[in-house]
């Protein structure tokens, strides 16, 4: 077979230019460090590099969004905290304010503290992450949540939760609604309220009661407690509206005997008057900062005796519960901290794995490649070797 020598020239060109092009390739993954410089490299891996590095980088992004909703949250938790010693404060000046010894000034003093602790509540209801967002405001984050109105302090935010996806499958809350932290105050035990009457005028100061027999409450209920004197005798009746009492409920008075009625128990202690009166109703939603007020008003007033005290008793049990939604709160922001830690480290762990899958993936290995770089080089430079004598072999070199 007769052999040009155009093809010849040809072939060996050819040739190399592909040694050329497998040493520069070569090359190149040395110096990038990657063993896949394009996807024709290695089609599998390529596609599975490709998976990983999009799951690394949502896991980043999760990552970030954590430290976000820690940042809410932990400013939230902080914001509380405060509110707690702020209640404990005014439960502390409030029991001061119960003493026999205090005059009506000493107690104007007290109404004025409590004056001041109102508006210190206020501005710390209506806090912000220091971007401008109400921390309590739910979905309504550019609008103060906690307004003084004439005819008290409104909300207006509303009850939204932002939700932060921390994970592939899990979304944490990262704010409250100051709704249920500040307005949706259970008043009384949580069941029912026990309060006297303004217009009694005896000593009588009833308890806040508690629920013996659940299975005998009257849903929606109330109740009043009456007394009269007979032969001599305190006597009380409880009366039931709009349900009434199946059976009767009266007997002769004793200062701090329980009263039963209907799964109830209350007591009373001191000498109620003949016209005094105490009602039992059902509990219902009472904003801390009407309570704080409520109290402030009892401290002002010209109130005293066991008007005061009931006053009082009332308030620091509204207190109590007000104190132990925040409490509840804190709690839940406490789990959902610890929670976003433990899902940091594992996201920290996940994106090291990622990592180490995908240098076995794409790094190279480079004793291989040098050793390749190497074997290249020298085919390279033989065939240009053999290529210049090859080259030579004309017949114009024989004339």
């Amino acid at each position: 077979m007769r052999i040009s020598s155009n093809t010849l020239f040809d072939s060996n060109v050819a040739l190399l230019g592909q040694q050329q092009t497998r040493l520069l390739h070569t090359q190149q993954q040395v110096a990038s460090g990657r063993r896949i410089l394009t996807a024709a490299d290695d089609p599998a891996a390529a596609a599975r590099a490709l998976e990983i590095t999009q799951s690394d980088a949502m896991n980043t992004q999760y990552a970030a969004n954590r430290i976000a909703a820690r940042h809410t949250l932990s400013l939230a938790e902080s914001n509380l905290q405060s509110v707690t010693s702020l209640l404990q404060d005014v439960q502390t000046a409030v029991v001061n304010a119960g003493n026999g010894s205090l005059n009506n000034s000493d107690r104007k003093t007290i109404a004025t503290e409590l004056g001041g602790r109102l508006q210190e509540l206020i501005g710390l209801a209506n806090s912000t992450d220091g971007l401008g967002n109400y921390l309590f405001a739910g979905f309504q984050s550019k609008t103060p949540p906690f307004v003084d109105t004439p005819t008290g302090i409104g909300y207006f935010g509303d009850d939204g939760q932002h939700n932060v996806q921390v994970s592939a499958t899990r979304q944490i809350a990262s704010s409250d609604s100051g709704a249920d932290m500040f307005m949706r105050v259970k008043n009384g035990n949580g069941t029912f309220i026990s309060q006297a009457a303004a217009a009694n005028t005896g000593t009588g100061v009833i308890s806040s009661g508690s629920v013996t027999n659940p299975a005998a409450l009257v849903a929606g209920n109330s109740y009043s407690i009456s007394f009269s004197l007979v032969a001599g005798v305190m006597n009380y009746t409880v009366t039931g509206a709009p349900v009434a009492l199946a059976a009767p409920v009266t007997g002769a008075y004793v200062s701090g005997q329980a009263i039963n009625f209907d799964g109830i128990q209350v007591d009373i202690q001191g000498t109620p008057a003949v016209t005094d009166t105490f009602t039992v109703t059902p509990s219902t939603n009472e904003s801390v900062f009407k309570t704080i007020s409520d109290l402030i008003n009892a401290l002002n007033g010209p109130v005293v005796g066991a008007n005061l005290t009931n006053s009082l008793n009332r308030g620091l049990n509204n207190l109590d519960n007000a104190l132990n939604n925040i409490l509840t709160t804190r709690s839940s922001l406490g789990l959902r901290l610890n929670e976003i830690d433990v899902l940091q480290t594992t996201g920290e762990d996940l994106s090291l794995q990622y990592k180490q899958t995908l240098s076995v993936l794409q790094d190279v290995d480079y004793n291989k490649a040098i050793s390749d770089l190497t074997q290249q080089q020298m085919s390279l430079q033989a065939a240009q070797k053999s290529f210049t004598k090859i080259s030579e072999l004309s017949l114009f070199s024989y004339l």
